[in-house]
């Protein structure tokens, strides 16, 4: 089945008691057993729920994996993954431009559990293979990266890896298994937040954790459990129903953000315009090789000025509302430096491009020509305050 036939039905027959075309909320903690021990599959929703089950079948079927587990979120499936594959004394190399809430409980938490930690620019194939050590384990990266927009070889990284017998994990939410597919290129492991593109309607936070094949099933299903930082049912129902749309809902997020990237381009008001899909951009060549049906929801940009100006732009908008998080249907701006990468340290913040003017917009689906218009006056605003301030 194509995509958008797997997203709909993989995994979702109708209810073979009451025939229900939508699968059901399985809103229990514990089922009856026949015996002690003896059961239908489920004994307690933290260790499974049918519900779940489902979700996670989608999820790894979308992506081209062959286990999929669902979490409370993003941040939960990470601790996971963490704590299920590694030990003290073992080095991790993660992408230096990653979300703010990975680095914060890399550098925060895990660090304090004796796991090494290199963050390098991964745009550079021999930034990694110089980072790697006898004792690393992992590469972990995201591509696109969060704010900046950065792209990895995904490729050529997993020549690196095989090489020296290495786990690797994407962290695919900007991009989602409709624009790349990871395990296309050997991947390990694909990690979401389903918060974002995957549930799409800003209603429900979780996360999730694919693998390509048995290697990690089992220590991933045991910390799974154990860790308990798992999905309610409701969570998990409110996800799949969104993930039914992902494919259209992706489409029409590329058309729109390709369009207004386009659009902020050639604007005089904006310095610099980070989109995947534009020419212009470093890795572009990258993103049309290990990217398909279009480049993304996501733009960065930054304004003229400074954070007075980002600011004075960010409040002039009436259609993009600004808020945390991304991927929803409505659109949304955010200033990286303040409020998502806070956790990121000036310096390196700094150092990494996260500048005071840099804004990062989550393009929605609503009308372009609304859409447009929103920045438009926006940006118009921000030149007038930029003028009574100079007076």
């Amino acid at each position: 089945m194509k995509f958008n036939t797997l997203a709909i039905h993989s995994h979702q027959e109708p209810d073979p008691t009451t025939g229900a075309v939508i699968t059901p909320i399985y809103q229990t903690s514990t089922f009856a057993q026949e015996d002690a021990g003896v059961h239908k599959g489920y004994d307690y929703s933290r260790s499974g729920n049918p519900t779940r089950s489902v979700l996670e079948g989608v999820l790894a079927d979308l992506e081209g994996g062959k286990h999929g587990f669902c979490f409370a979120s993003g941040t939960g499936a990470l601790v996971t993954l963490c704590f299920a594959l590694f030990k003290p004394g073992d080095h991790l190399i993660v992408g230096d431009d990653v979300y703010g809430g990975t680095y914060r409980f890399l550098t925060k938490v895990f660090q304090h559990y004796g796991v090494e930690i290199d963050f390098v620019d991964m745009t550079r194939l021999d930034n990694i293979a110089s980072a790697i050590r006898p004792n690393t384990r992992m590469i972990y990266l995201e591509t696109p990266t969060n704010p900046l927009l950065k792209l990895a070889d995904i490729q050529g990284i997993l020549e690196l890896a095989k090489n020296k017998k290495l786990i690797t994990c994407v962290d695919n939410t900007f991009a989602t298994p409709y624009l790349q597919t990871p395990f296309d290129f050997g991947v390990d492991i694909v990690l979401h937040s389903t918060t974002k593109y995957i549930g799409g309607h800003s209603d429900v936070v979780g996360g999730a954790l694919i693998l390509r094949d048995d290697t990690y099933e089992e220590s991933i299903r045991f910390h799974q459990n154990s860790i308990g930082a798992t999905p309610d049912p409701f969570a998990t129902w409110l996800t799949l129903r969104g993930l039914k749309t992902l494919g259209v809902r992706m489409k029409a997020h590329c058309q729109n953000a390709t369009a207004l990237a386009q659009f902020l381009e050639a604007h005089p008001l904006v310095d610099d315009v980070i989109y995947p899909g534009l020419p212009s951009h470093p890795q572009h060549e990258i993103a049309k090789r290990q990217m398909h049906n279009g480049f993304g929801g996501m733009i960065s940009i930054r304004v003229k000025g400074g954070e007075a100006e980002a600011r004075a732009f960010m409040k002039a908008l009436k259609v993009f509302t600004l808020a945390e998080s991304l991927g929803g249907i409505e659109s949304l701006v955010e200033h990286p430096a303040r409020m998502t990468h806070l956790a990121v340290e000036k310096s390196v913040r700094e150092t990494l491009g996260i500048t005071d003017n840099l804004i990062r917009l989550s393009v929605g689906i609503e009308d372009l020509e609304d859409l447009q218009a929103d920045l438009e006056n926006a940006l118009k605003a921000m030149s007038q305050s930029q003028t009574r301030a100079l007076a």
